[in-house]
């Protein structure tokens, strides 16, 4: 009788043993889950802030580009006040969306400035405006790195967010998917200008 109960408790002990393992791993994979969702999507923010401080760097050049333009011709009035109006609802936007629609306000004026100070000769020679045009390039390709930066940690954290098991555990905690940014409609006409 004595080996029964004590065999019984030994497996018993196995038992209540393997029942803790489990519990230990399920808990420790619900942190290691959980934590990799919130970094996923932190990165992403970190992400967008710095797309954010490219449209800032752009935001801050083109108003000087402007004036040096508008200096030399006064004429091309109706692309000045796009370019002021689009900065104004980008400042104004409150989400990601908003913002991104903004910027492509932004970037549909720009281009037709751009193909305005082409059709100038005065003012690609105009070193003001040739050395902010360069810095504008540079800002412009560097907005597009960032936000190809940004739609890949998009892409992962969505993954993330899709994939079984997380998905259950994302449901639970409130991880939505996140929107890549797109190009805002109409972005792959080319501006045309007529002087």
């Amino acid at each position: 009788m004595k080996n029964f109960s004590l065999s019984a408790s030994r497996g018993f002990s196995k038992v209540w043993l393997i029942v803790l393992i489990v519990i230990v791993v399920a808990g420790l994979w619900l942190v290691f889950a959980y934590n990799g969702l919130v970094s996923t999507n932190e990165g992403v923010d970190t992400q967008w802030a710095q797309v954010e401080a490219q449209y800032q760097r752009r935001f801050d050049l083109i108003p000087n580009l402007v004036e040096s333009v508008k200096g030399i011709m006064q004429q091309e009035q109706e692309v000045f006040g796009q370019i002021a109006e689009a900065r104004s609802q980008y400042a104004g936007a409150r989400t990601v969306d908003e913002k991104a629609a903004a910027a492509g306000q932004m970037e549909s004026a720009l281009g037709r400035l751009l193909v305005i100070t082409e059709n100038y000769p005065q003012l690609r020679s105009s070193e003001t405006v040739s050395t902010l045009m360069a810095q504008l390039e540079g800002t412009e390709n560097r907005v597009s790195v960032e936000r190809n930066r940004f739609n890949e940690l998009v892409r992962t954290y969505n993954l993330k967010v899709k994939r079984v098991p997380n998905n259950i555990l994302a449901s639970l905690f409130g991880f939505d998917e996140r929107a890549y940014f797109e190009a805002a409609a109409g972005a792959e006409i080319v501006p045309q200008v007529k002087i």
